[in-house]
């Protein structure tokens, strides 16, 4: 296994020509000291890296810290400002078939079949053979990556997984000396990207291909790579220290919860992640916003034994610390059956309109208040729909939802919603995406009293320097965190989470859950967050609720989530029982998978 070259050892080397290399052989891809910008932005920096044949080398690193520059220029689709990018000892000025791609988004002609998507690739590099070898050619790839009974489909008729498979084909059926992944399953749900990883580490094998996989996933990273290299954020990306995986092929995702290698790898390069780009000062600036002491009129109870100086004068904001003004009441905390689901189901009609069928069915739990749930499932088995009725937005069937007493039967600011998307108006700036609700909530306080409501919020999740940023023009990192901030600003009894992270890359999410964790220990709010995330499940949640598959899902099974709070990921990574509850929810995930 060849060694990526670190910065501080390229520098010594390129300033010592004549020193020796402990290569063997010539690297089969070489970057010395390679920088882009792009106008007064330098997003590259010093990037040096040094690849031998056959190896499968994963980058990860942030979203914008420039992983698809470098791939691109890797690629040959764009030139390095200065620096050498060679392959075999020889530049590389531009695109060619012994690099194969395989994008983040598809790319296919939607007009075209599965077999025609790839043929176009085959025919126009090898025109020199006979149409039955280019036929043949083009069947053999497209079956590899297990397409063959949808060869005639067009993109439309199929998922995004098979999508994705095609683009790997079509990459593959160039004969590339390189293959170049830049986050291609980072769009697929859980069970599909496991399944697409071990198709890819299959054809690795078999092919003999060297891969760069570009990824945000660092259990993707250390389960198919033989290296992982962090790659900083930018401007002036630079790479970190290569960490080897010295795990035996072939790997196994359940044996590797057992393996100390795989562990320490896990929490160091995670470690060094987070140390790079998530730590953030969030005390001092934010300490000084404070909370309004003004009550929403959703009716929930706040503490009732705040000091008498607690209560603002008319048009001030209050002067007493946020943990005293938004904790609720303590004595109330862990009241038993505050949310209640009793014999839940939901039931759909058919496309054809001819009969039902019972999505959830008969799904039954009680939550404490102040109590944190996470409910994981494989994908279609009625997590969302349970959120969607608890949230009113979807009706009940059968069974009822009780929160505080009271059926829920519509919905209502008592209960806050964090979306996937979060659904902002583009036009409107964060403080007036939040004022929105805030507005309806707080209709009795006075104008600053609503003011201070919003910015402490905004200010909480890390946006008080983006108060006037309009939506449209944020990163969808920054939306989720006004997202989160609206549902925080409603007070609301309940806090509902439906996949809020999903659509952002793994190391924005760790960023947005320690957030999403740093406000709630603030409010203790009952929360439930659906997610097919196993360490997000673990790290937010008191409890977390297996679902069976759909259709007739219902809770499978219940995991006690007994960590210390506040939590942090790198404690937990840390905590002895923390694999142990991770290996009980994935073996519980694995047995649901062979049922479908």
């Amino acid at each position: 296994m060849s060694v990526v070259k670190l910065n501080i050892v390229n520098k010594r080397m390129l300033n010592n020509p004549a020193e020796p290399s402990n290569d063997a052989h010539q690297p089969l891809l070489e970057l010395k000291a390679v920088c882009k910008s792009y106008g007064e932005t330098s997003i590259l920096n010093n990037i040096n890296l040094s690849i031998k044949e056959g190896e499968f080398v994963a980058i990860v690193g942030f979203s914008g810290s420039g992983k698809t520059t470098l791939i691109s220029t890797i690629a040959g689709l764009i030139q390095a400002d200065s620096g050498e990018v060679l392959k075999q000892g020889l530049p590389i000025t531009a695109p060619g078939p012994d690099r194969g791609v395989v994008f983040q988004n598809y790319s296919l002609m939607p007009w075209l079949t599965v077999f025609e998507n790839v043929a176009l690739a085959v025919d126009q590099i090898f025109k020199d053979w006979p149409a039955e070898q280019r036929r043949a050619h083009t069947e053999k790839y497209v079956r590899m990556v297990n397409l063959g009974a949808a060869m005639d489909k067009k993109p439309a008729e199929l998922s995004g997984g098979m999508r994705q498979r095609v683009n790997v084909a079509r990459a593959l059926a160039a004969s590339p000396d390189i293959l170049l992944l830049d986050e291609p399953l980072s769009a697929l749900d859980a069970l599909t990207r496991g399944n697409l990883q071990d198709e890819i580490l299959q054809i690795w094998a078999q092919e003999k291909k060297t891969v760069i996989l570009i990824t945000n996933d660092v259990d993707e990273a250390i389960y198919m790579a033989d290296r992982v290299i962090p790659l900083n954020p930018g401007p002036d990306a630079t790479f970190g220290p290569d960490f080897h995986i010295n795990i035996e092929r072939p790997r196994d995702r359940t044996a590797l919860n057992h393996n100390p290698e795989f562990k320490r790898l896990r929490a160091e390069i995670t470690r060094y992640l987070m140390d790079i780009g998530i730590e953030k000062n969030l005390g001092s600036a934010q300490d000084k916003i404070v909370l309004p002491g003004v009550k929403p009129n959703t009716g929930n109870d706040w503490d009732r034994d705040l000091p008498a100086f607690a209560a603002p004068a008319p048009g001030r904001l209050a002067a007493y610390t946020p943990s005293l003004a938004i904790k609720p009441a303590q004595d109330d905390l862990g009241r038993p059956r505050y949310l209640e689901f009793s014999r839940l189901s939901k039931i759909y009609p058919t496309p054809d309109g001819n009969s039902t069928v019972k999505v959830v069915d008969g799904f039954d739990l009680k939550m404490k208040k102040g109590e944190f749930i996470s409910i994981i499932g494989h994908s279609g088995c009625g997590k969302s729909t349970v959120l969607s009725m608890t949230a009113g937005l979807n009706s009940v069937s059968e069974g009822v939802i009780i929160l505080d007493n009271k059926e829920i039967d519509s919905a209502g600011p008592d209960r806050g919603v964090v979306f996937q998307a979060p659904s902002l108006f583009p036009w409107l700036t964060a403080f007036e995406n939040v004022m929105l609700g805030v507005d309806k909530v707080y209709p009795h306080a006075s104008k600053s009293e609503r003011d201070g409501i919003v910015e402490y919020y905004l200010t909480r999740v890390g946006l008080g320097d983006s108060l006037r940023k309009k939506a449209d023009d944020m990163s969808n990192g920054m939306r989720q965190r006004v997202g989160i901030a609206r549902a925080f600003a409603l007070s609301p009894k309940l806090l509902l989470l439906d996949e809020p992270f999903g659509m952002l890359d793994s190391l924005t999410r760790w960023e947005l859950q320690e957030v999403l964790m740093e406000v709630w220990e603030r409010t203790h709010v009952t929360a439930i967050v659906v997610t097919h995330d196993v360490d997000e499940a673990i790290l937010l949640a008191d409890r977390v609720v297996m679902m069976t598959n759909g259709p007739h899902a219902k809770i499978g099974k219940i995991e006690d989530i007994d960590l210390p709070r506040p939590r942090s990921r790198k404690a937990l990574l840390e905590h002895p029982d923390y694999y142990k509850y991770r290996e009980s929810i994935l073996s519980f995930l694995t047995e649901c998978d062979h049922t479908h």
